[in-house]
């Protein structure tokens, strides 16, 4: 029996009726849409109130749910100091690693250039299954090194699941034909592997020839950024789920990225906070486990150079610290 929340339903039935979208000016990847829903009609719940009892509870749920572990956690091995387009040397990949792997099965990766590539190797040595993505953006010379890495790393036999790009169509860094290109060749170059796309749940149902392309449609779902109020976004999150299924069509569907920061400055209805980061893990994972649904949380962890693409926000989405260290213990 399912176990989605009573309040899902409602929100499913009124976001299915949305179609207005708000577009921003920066690309948020891997962690916020640059285009997010105008969901609004938010009930109207006030602040929450942690008292120290609720406090602790909720630290004994948030430290029993890693350690039983989840189904998968999304990675970048950056450390202070580094950012996209720095090489990434294999020590430290393995190091932030060996943090993670006692709490996940998976792992998402974003890139397969600049030493990312080593990630899904390293990854399977320890035991890791890998979702490995390739970067897509609007450099033909960068795509083109992705493409060719990403086919590498799985050919090399260390992807299990591939994924062509993150938010390209949202971002509308290229167009549909382009994108169905690159998934058309690397779905011909890697028989026996799934191939698939990451973006926004509302764009598999724009962009039905794309879902169609997918082996496995990869949702990624993000309450915060459309400014739903924290005790209200497991709900939201399971009717964005529920719209990438019904447009799959009985394919596999990942939530490939959900999660809420712990600081910053607050968007719209969303407020960052340690408890509210904590308490949208916990009533995750206790979905995910209880319904199988396969996700991979964002993020394991804090990535310092974010603040330029999404504000103050962007740097606290990690489970563990910029320096690796557990946030929440």
């Amino acid at each position: 029996m399912s176990k989605i929340h009573p309040d899902a339903l409602g929100l499913l039935a009124r976001t299915l009726d949305q179609g207005e979208w708000r577009t921003g000016d920066a690309p948020r990847s891997g962690a916020a849409p640059a285009g997010v829903a105008r969901a609004g009609h938010w009930a109207r719940t006030g602040d929450e109130v942690w008292t120290g009892e609720r406090r602790d509870t909720l630290a004994a749920e948030f430290k029993a749910t890693l350690e039983r572990g989840t189904h998968g956690l999304c990675f970048s091995p950056y450390l202070e100091g580094q950012a996209p387009g720095d090489r990434i040397k294999e020590g430290q990949i393995r190091e932030r690693l060996q943090v993670i792997r006692p709490h996940t099965r998976w792992i998402r990766t974003f890139s397969c250039t600049d030493g990312h590539e080593q990630t899904p190797r390293i990854a399977h040595e320890l035991g890791l299954k890998t979702l490995v993505g390739a970067w897509l953006g609007t450099d033909a010379e960068i795509n083109e090194r992705e493409i060719e890495g990403v086919i590498a790393v799985a050919r090399a036999g260390h992807a299990d699941i591939v994924a062509v790009g993150n938010e390209v169509l949202l971002r509308e860094d290229m167009s549909e034909d382009e994108l169905l290109a690159h998934i058309e060749r690397v779905k011909a170059a890697l028989p026996g592997v799934q191939v698939g796309y990451v973006d926004a749940y509302f764009l598999f149902e724009k962009h039905p020839r794309v879902t169609a392309a997918c082996d496995v449609v990869m949702t990624n779902c993000y309450p915060f950024w459309e400014g739903c109020p924290r005790d209200q976004a497991l709900a939201y999150m399971q009717a964005m789920f529920e719209r990438t299924r019904v447009v799959a069509a009985g394919k596999r569907v990942l939530v490939s990225e959900t999660g809420w920061p712990d600081q910053g400055s607050p968007f719209e209805g969303s407020v960052p906070s340690r408890e509210g980061a904590m308490q949208y893990f916990v009533d995750t994972c206790r979905w995910a486990e209880q319904d199988g649904i396969e996700v991979f949380y964002f993020s394991a962890f804090d990535e310092a150079w974010k603040v330029g693409a999404e504000g103050d926000v962007g740097a606290y989405w990690g489970l563990w610290d910029k320096d690796g260290a557990p946030k929440f213990a």
